[in-house]
């Protein structure tokens, strides 16, 4: 390949990656929007209730487990990205699922009486 034949590909990719934020511009706002409010939410939960609702929150992250287990199933053998997407995502949602045990078991050790 000469060099024209390079620059020409990789215009070719930008345009492509250009068009894909055309077609997904609303998605890009709501998930930029969800971030926002997100951390405007959490920055303003009183530190007392922020660990029971965390350990909550991370436990509920099993929703995430069983939707990366759906995409890795659905997903085509040679699909390698949602292969490689799907298996970090069942890890890091059993880690965070597991550490959201492990918060609360922890808490409710605390309000046990002392022998």
């Amino acid at each position: 390949m000469n060099v024209l034949q390079l620059y020409c590909n990789k215009l070719y990719n930008m345009e492509q990656i250009l068009n894909w934020f055309v077609l997904h511009q609303e998605m890009i706002y709501i998930v930029t929007l969800m971030i926002f409010v997100g951390i405007e939410v959490i920055g303003r939960v009183p530190s007392v209730l922020h660990t029971p609702l965390m350990s909550g929150a991370n436990a509920i992250h099993g929703v995430v487990i069983i939707g990366a287990i759906i995409v890795m199933g659905k997903a085509s053998p040679d699909n390698y990205l949602a292969l490689i997407l799907g298996f970090i995502a069942v890890i890091v949602g059993t880690l965070n699922v597991v550490g959201g045990f492990v918060v609360t078991d922890r808490m409710l050790e605390m309000f046990k009486k002392k022998k």
